[in-house]
């Protein structure tokens, strides 16, 4: 065969995982002998192998699961969506399935009629990773066979919950068990559909760290201060930070004094330590982190700027990306590195916080610009202004392609001597020699 048609092979090997390529080749240069269009071939030639019973696994192997693969397990919770595809409006479901070694999230690209409580056999079936988290897709080629009831699958996916301490939660768990302290909580009244529901949000916390937690049922009795002990948790991912959900099948306990592990004072008063850089690093995405470190960049996109007063995304030449023409609303940020010789973050400060960082108002900072005639005026005095500064920052990690960002509810110039700190470095420098 033409070594034109090699990619196209190397393509349809992939997508038909455990399908030998000398097979694959024969097949697709019988079709092509035949004059069939080269795009309709590779059609027949994977529906033909897709026809082949894929390998069986189970769900605790499923983040190293084959391109293609068969699994049997039964749905525990699913939801129908819609979303816009090149214009038009497309439904898709998805949900939980367990089997007996563990649960994951599926979505169905199609309708495949299926229900809460069937178990299933799906044939086909793939993987894609979002935030980590591997996730069971039923696209065009899987096939769904509905199966009797087995008693050995489990009928819901409380069973598989981990129990953990705040800090270990991470956004490849499903479901978890702990304890720990209400360190913030309110109240909130929101619409689904048609019908006002009153949530519970809040903070959580334990000797280790602290995470946000929600809560679809009532928890009579809580206040800030309580300690309580949850069972079956949900954990969510936003931007990378895990947060927990308290549904119908959690439940949870106040606990006693004695039975906590933990000091309650301690951690209702203790405010976070700054940590290193490369332990934030390390994570996908951490609540109320703190940092300290000298600002090594000042990067393009600080300054004066304007905003969508409908999306409130940055536009250019008054255009928003999604509202299209728009009169802009002015704002001030900083976007800078964060370096602490152990590693370096991007940090993002608001109009309040770069006005204490920066020095200067907002206002002083237009009469920069208007005096300079340059909209560039404001970003370079920030160059000059802060490249090497010593800061700290609270707030939100998270990590994308692009790296770590910390987004700063707070941010000071720390009180730390620097008599202190020279000498502290000038001991690390030593033991390394």
């Amino acid at each position: 065969m033409n070594d034109k048609y090699a990619p196209h092979i190397e393509e349809l090997a992939k997508a038909l995982d455990g399908i030998d390529q000398d097979d694959i080749q024969n097949e697709l240069d019988k079709l092509l002998r035949f004059r069939v269009p080269l795009e309709e071939a590779k059609r027949t030639v994977l529906n033909k192998f897709s026809l082949k019973e894929a390998r069986e696994i189970r769900i605790k192997d499923i983040s190293k699961a084959p391109n293609s693969f068969t699994l049997k397990g039964r749905i525990t919770s699913l939801e129908k969506k819609n979303f816009v595809l090149k214009g038009e409006t497309v439904d898709l479901y998805s949900g939980k399935i367990v089997d007996e070694t563990g649960v994951c999230l599926f979505t169905a690209w199609s309708d495949f009629c299926l229900n809460v409580g069937d178990i299933i056999r799906v044939r086909n079936a793939y993987i894609k990773f979002w935030n980590n988290r591997p996730e069971l897709n039923f696209g065009q080629r899987s096939i769904v066979e509905k199966l009797p009831e087995d008693s050995f699958i489990p009928s819901n996916e409380q069973c598989f919950a981990q129990t953990k301490k705040i800090i270990e939660i991470n956004s490849s768990d499903m479901l978890v068990s702990s304890q720990g302290i209400i360190t913030e909580l309110y109240h909130r009244v929101i619409n689904i559909k048609g019908k006002d529901t009153t949530i519970i949000e809040g903070v959580i916390a334990d000797e280790t760290g602290k995470l946000p937690f929600s809560s679809w049922v009532p928890m009579d009795g809580l206040d800030i201060g309580n300690a309580i002990s949850f069972k079956a948790a949900h954990v969510r991912l936003f931007r990378g930070i895990p947060s927990l959900n308290f549904t119908y099948g959690t439940s949870w306990e106040l606990l006693p004094d004695n039975k906590c592990l933990f000091s309650k004072n301690v951690i209702i008063t203790d405010e976070p330590t700054s940590i290193p850089i490369a332990s934030v690093l390390e994570k996908d995405g951490i609540f109320d982190v703190v940092v300290t470190g000298n600002i090594i960049s000042v990067r393009p996109g600080s300054g004066l700027i304007e905003r969508c007063p409908v999306c409130s995304r940055v536009i250019q030449s008054n255009v928003c990306r999604a509202h299209g023409n728009v009169v802009g609303v002015k704002d001030m940020r900083i976007k800078a590195i964060l370096d602490d010789g152990t590693g370096a973050v991007y940090i993002m400060l608001n109009k309040e916080l770069s006005e204490i960082v920066y020095g200067r108002s907002m206002d002083e900072a237009e009469n920069i610009m208007k005096v300079s005639l340059s909209k560039d005026a404001v970003y370079e005095s920030m160059k000059r202004s802060l490249i090497g500064t010593y800061l700290t920052v609270r707030g939100n990690s998270s990590k994308s392609e692009f790296g770590t960002t910390i987004v700063a509810r707070s941010a000071w110039i720390p009180e730390d001597d620097l008599l202190c700190r020279l000498e502290l470095l000038m001991l690390k420098l030593s033991e390394d020699v």
